[in-house]
């Protein structure tokens, strides 16, 4: 079992450490914006990346079914546990949208989908890519919801969603699909350059994120029941209502491997901006997403092995 764990923390961890290392040394030491390289990644890159997958993706009708099933459910227990916990803890208001939101929603995105196509090849990357629609769809929506609560607005979280290429490009993947039609080789070669940078880029971003995490920690206070709740209820409560999930769901072979990877995933990066713009406990969120991260470097190695 040592030898499996070190192999994949070698041949997948090794890789995925290099850009995030990169990011960071840029943030720390020119000060790089990352705004511009988000927008590029979630309006050009993520969309071919989606797009393609999705075109060629081996996944049948009933995986697709099973995996939508699965996300509702999974997002359904953790929102109701969060909630608890928050209540049975005393937080504040704020601080228990900000469980909600760093429970709920994993980095699936920048980190999940790099990780799952070294981890599990692009078989893994087909299986992730349903996954990952669902997360963006219900982080825009729901997401709103939890981080705004008091002045939420349906029609904002709704139109929200259709500002999302990602959300245009699975559509028109699953179309593409169904009428059995294929893009021209030069659109398809385009599509597919753009797609190969997807990665890289999305890992760059993760190290610059982390440090602009880090540099904002001393902004506000966090409690210490806050904060522990947050790092439990992301690194062993949603593995393990993942995990019993999907063997409720009898999810077997590679797609059970990649959910329980991805719903493993530190806390989404995405949520923090969530947070600040609604009050919703930013530092609370924003400390949860440097140490999940951090701790997901031992924590998914060791998944990851015994898998």
């Amino acid at each position: 079992m040592i030898s499996s764990i070190l192999l994949t923390m070698y041949n997948v961890f090794l890789p995925i450490s290099l850009p995030v290392i990169g990011g960071a040394l840029l943030k720390r030491f020119k000060g790089i914006d990352t705004k511009g390289l988000s927008a590029l990644s979630l309006y050009v890159l993520s969309p071919a990346l989606i797009f393609e997958t999705l075109e060629n993706a081996s996944i049948t009708s009933n995986e697709v079914a099973v995996t939508v099933a699965f996300c509702l459910l999974n997002m359904l227990v953790l929102w109701v546990l969060s909630a608890l916990i928050g209540r049975w803890l005393g937080l504040s208001q704020a601080e228990k949208s900000g469980l909600s939101l760093t429970t709920i929603f994993t980095n699936s995105v920048n980190y999940g989908l790099p990780l799952v196509l070294l981890a599990f090849g692009q078989a893994g990357l087909d299986k992730a890519s349903v996954y990952v629609i669902v997360q963006i769809i219900l982080m825009n929506t729901l997401g709103v919801y939890l981080a705004a609560r008091s002045h939420f607005s349906a029609v904002k979280a709704v139109r929200s969603v259709f500002t999302l290429p990602s959300v245009y490009a699975a559509v028109l993947a699953v179309f593409f699909r169904w009428m059995e039609f294929r893009l021209p080789q030069g659109f398809e070669t385009g599509i597919s350059m753009l797609s190969a940078a997807y990665a890289p880029l999305a890992l760059v971003i993760l190290g610059a994120q982390m440090v602009g995490v880090r540099e904002g920690e001393t902004t506000l206070t966090v409690t210490k029941r806050g904060f522990w709740s947050g790092m439990a209820m992301r690194m062993l409560v949603g593995p393990t209502v993942a995990w019993l999930l999907l063997l409720a769901l009898s999810i077997e072979g590679t797609l059970f491997s990649v959910i329980l990877i991805l719903s493993a995933m530190p806390a989404a990066v995405n949520a923090v901006i969530l947070a600040e713009e609604y009050d919703a406990a930013p530092k609370l969120v924003s400390r949860c997403i440097l140490w999940t991260t951090l701790a997901s470097f031992i924590v998914l190695p060791l998944m990851i092995g015994l898998l």
